[in-house]
């Protein structure tokens, strides 16, 4: 086993790289200090970190998926911007003592998401670095288009809210993980992942590799879309951002939210789940109520003018719980703040 303390940057990089298709709109890609994007429109970008222990745990993601989701999380903010994603850079710093393959099936991971989720997007360049634990950060672009951006405050009353990709699943999953994969610490354990993947597949594969609706981004902002945003820190807490921005309150309907997601991918989601479980990285939308939902959303409530709650379900207020990293609430069955 090479590890990248005995390969070094250079073979690590040339590794690393072996694994990765060009970006289409790269006219020149990684070996230079920067690389070269061709553009038909603004330029939106975005960035994330995630880092072993509070955002994944290497005893339970193998690296193909923590690419895939490193990918996933960071196009939906593109795409929840109404802008068609083009180029990722990457950048990863870990032990002396980290396997080589680990940083190879990484980018597999990365290529793969990205070819299936944003085809022609591609990973550009990034950096190589040391820390005592895997840390990645991602930048992600993309490409209005000439398209106007979408964003979280320019919701209206009267609009229909409306929610594509999975909801609640991902992180019911991270609940079935820390209730059957974790010590009484909460610390990971790989004893007994095998089985509960077999057993709960659809969960985990939603907290271990999302894959949100990218493609549906344009055709929300095409759609007429008022406002939109990447639900990664639960429905209740991002509708609750959406509606603070907007200056105005999203009534939530259970029936329909039940209705509609209810049943995932054959697995029944409780209520409180769908409200705030995170890390589905779906999109939030809002649309003039005389249009036609693009195919993929479903109508979860209305926009009304602002009340005491920026969030109601079912007319009575709720309190905008989630996911984050600064507090000690955890979502449905979880017993740990941390994410996997």
């Amino acid at each position: 086993m090479t590890t990248v303390g005995e390969l070094g940057e250079s073979g690590v990089l040339k590794r690393v790289l072996e694994q990765l298709r060009p970006a289409e709109a790269a006219s020149l890609g990684p070996g230079d200090d920067c690389a070269v994007l061709t553009s038909t429109g603004d330029l939106v970008v975005t960035s994330d970190t995630m880092i072993e222990g509070p955002d994944f745990r290497l005893a339970w993601h193998s690296g193909y998926e923590l690419g895939w989701k490193l990918a996933a999380t960071n196009l939906s903010d593109v795409a929840s911007m109404g802008a068609r994603a083009t180029a990722l850079t990457v950048s990863f710093a870990c032990p002396s003592d980290t396997p080589v393959e680990l940083l190879a099936e990484v980018s597999r991971g990365l290529d793969a998401a990205c070819a299936e989720l944003a085809p022609g997007c591609g990973v550009i360049g990034g950096d190589l670095s040391r820390a005592p634990m895997l840390f990645a950060a991602v930048t992600a672009m993309g490409d209005l288009e000439g398209r106007a951006p979408v964003t979280r405050s320019a919701a209206r009353a009267g609009d229909v809210v409306a929610y594509a990709g999975d909801l609640g699943l991902a992180g019911l999953g991270l609940s079935l993980l820390f209730a059957n994969c974790a010590d009484a610490n909460g610390e990971a354990q790989s004893a007994g992942l095998a089985e509960l993947r077999s057993q709960h597949g659809a969960a985990l594969s939603a907290q271990f590799a999302p894959s949100p609706p990218i493609h549906l981004g344009v055709a929300a902002s095409e759609a007429g879309a008022t406002a939109m945003m990447d639900v990664s820190d639960g429905l209740a807490l991002d509708a609750n951002r959406m509606a603070r921005a907007s200056n105005v309150t999203l009534e939530l309907s259970s029936s329909e939210i039940i209705r509609s997601f209810g049943a995932q991918r054959g697995v029944k989601v409780p209520l409180e789940a769908i409200l705030e479980g995170g890390e589905d990285h779906g999109l939030l939308a809002c649309f003039p109520k005389d249009i036609e939902l693009p195919t993929g959303f479903h109508p979860i409530g209305a926009v009304r003018e602002r009340q005491d709650a920026p969030v109601q379900v079912d007319g009575k207020s709720y309190a905008p719980r989630g996911w984050d990293p600064y507090t000690e609430y955890t979502p449905g069955l979880t017993t740990s703040k941390e994410r996997a």
